[in-house]
């Protein structure tokens, strides 16, 4: 199934982006720090895929991919820097919240 990595982003995405929304997170009040804690490390692995990637040390299997690509990435692998880090920041966000004595 060629939809398959994008089924296991838009999975991911789902609730982070939703509640990522709530204004007991005041998540969403700080774009600039998220655009920067996902921009730097965007930039850097995905440099380092296109490296990796033209010297034949990893590929993606067509199989799993739509076909579309930025250079030589699928996308579903550029939005997967995107998507994760997303997941990966709002994660740490909540945890940090409900760890506080917030009654």
């Amino acid at each position: 199934m060629k939809i398959e990595y994008f089924i296991v982003l838009a999975l991911s995405l789902a609730a982070p982006l939703i509640l990522s929304f709530s204004k007991k997170l005041d998540f969403y009040k700080y774009p600039a720090r998220l655009v920067l804690s996902i921009g730097i490390p965007f930039v850097i692995f995905i440099i380092w895929d296109f490296i990796v990637t033209a010297r034949g040390h990893w590929n993606f299997n067509p199989v799993y991919t739509v076909g579309l690509r930025i250079y030589n990435l699928p996308i579903e692998e550029v939005l997967f820097f995107i998507v994760i880090p997303f997941c990966g920041i709002f994660t740490w966000e909540c945890v940090k919240y409900y760890s506080k004595d917030n009654k």
